[in-house]
């Protein structure tokens, strides 16, 4: 496994690195979409929230038996699945005429889609366990990067060609993500389970797994709390005074500052994660991402806006590579396709709930007030891991398996 798992980890790494990318072309701009090709001009933020949190209540509700799958057929296959359905649905957005079709096209999108839990299951379980911390790091940054180049290049592409070309583009770059997974993607270390488990058993054996249970529920609470402002980011570049024609550019600068922060740190949160404790990590992160929430309150330029994105990301990035490290070690591995599957499903239902929460609270509050729920939702959750101690429960799990 000693040289297959480097290789796997940078094909792994360039293709999720393209899914990203594709994803991240268009959803942050989907407010305009809304607006400009598709005609939505009353409650624009309550339509961004639902048609943004559509697709992950789809996704929350198939990727149990996506697990399931992977754990009786492989992880790769779910890869090719997902790569090639959603480079299809991103090109039949192209069509899309009504934000009523776009959203079940969005619907579609989230019953299909599976190909970067998929990559992280493949990483984490053929990974040796003295380099999983490592290598989730820089599988977050992965996705750090994708969301770096994604947005600028949505930004630039939507202000050149249209936001309805925009899908074209991002139909193009998911597909190489299949294309890659197809050819050079390695499952080595897979042993299939003898027979495929319902979804029913799977819930009821994750319901004996009462530390798994309490890191799925921090993952779906985490992925509300930073989601909230997700379709409201876009809007508030327009507040802070940027005009019209240089939204779409600043705000996809904006939304790389994120990236290039995660990219940046991830490795080495990875990597302190095995030395002090992956739930210490988780702490930290989320401390620091709340305090940067919480810090728009004072700040209301958008440089300010972009530089405090930044610093929340440099803290933040340590936290979904922890949360990942801590499912492999509460789960065993023939288990782990199911529990990443159910991670999926907990972090869909909390990316489905922010964004239509932080729609429709845009509605009636200020956003940097969104922003501010959102920071002290993150350290409330910091301080319940701290009373919890879930890593040292987790590590003394993962000695006794």
């Amino acid at each position: 496994m000693e040289g297959s798992w480097r290789r796997n980890l940078l094909v792994l790494w360039i293709g999720v690195f393209f899914c990203s990318t594709a994803y991240s072309i268009v959803i942050p701009f989907l407010p305009l979409f809304l607006r400009d090709e598709l005609g939505v001009h009353e409650h624009v933020e309550a339509w961004s929230g639902v048609v943004f949190g559509i697709s992950f209540l789809a996704s929350a509700l198939i990727a149990p038996f996506w697990g399931s799958l992977a754990d009786k057929y492989g992880r790769k296959p779910m890869l090719l699945r997902s790569g090639l359905s959603l480079a299809m649905l991103y090109f039949v957005t192209y069509f899309v005429h009504h934000p009523v079709e776009l959203m079940a096209v969005r619907i579609c999108q989230g019953l299909l889609a599976g190909y970067v839990p998929s990559a992280i299951a493949m990483v984490g379980t053929n990974t040796p366990e003295n380099k999983v911390g490592y290598a989730l790091g820089v599988m977050a940054t992965s996705n750090a990067v994708g969301s770096i180049v994604g947005p600028m290049l949505g930004g630039f592409v939507s202000s050149w060609v249209g936001n309805r070309e925009a899908f074209l583009v991002a139909g193009g770059v998911v597909f190489l993500s299949f294309v890659i997974a197809w050819a050079f993607a390695k499952e080595e270390n897979f042993k299939p389970a003898a027979k495929r488990s319902g979804v029913i058993n799977d819930i009821r054996e994750l319901s004996h797994n009462k530390l798994l249970m309490s890191v799925l529920v921090i993952v779906s609470i985490v992925s509300a709390s930073v989601m909230i402002v997700e379709p409201l980011l876009t809007l508030y570049v327009l507040e802070l005074g940027v005009s019209g024609s240089d939204a779409k550019v600043t705000a996809g600068i904006i939304f790389s500052a994120v990236g290039v922060a995660t990219a940046l740190a991830a490795p080495q949160w990875g990597e302190l994660g095995t030395k002090f404790g992956y739930g210490r990590i988780l702490m930290i992160g989320l401390i620091g991402g709340g305090v940067g929430n919480l810090l728009q309150l004072v700040f209301h330029h958008y440089v300010a806006f972009g530089v405090l994105r930044f610093s929340y990301g440099l803290f933040f990035a340590g936290v979904y590579p922890a949360l990942n490290a801590l499912i492999v070690q509460t789960t065993a591995p023939e288990y782990r396709g199911r529990a990443f599957g159910l991670n999926q499903s907990f972090n869909q239902l909390g990316i489905m709930i922010g964004p239509m929460l932080g729609g429709f609270l845009g509605g009636f509050v200020s956003i940097p007030f969104v922003f501010a729920l959102n920071g002290a939702a993150l350290i409330a959750i910091a301080l319940i891991i701290r009373t919890r101690r879930i890593d040292e429960a987790a590590a003394r799990l993962h000695g006794s398996q």
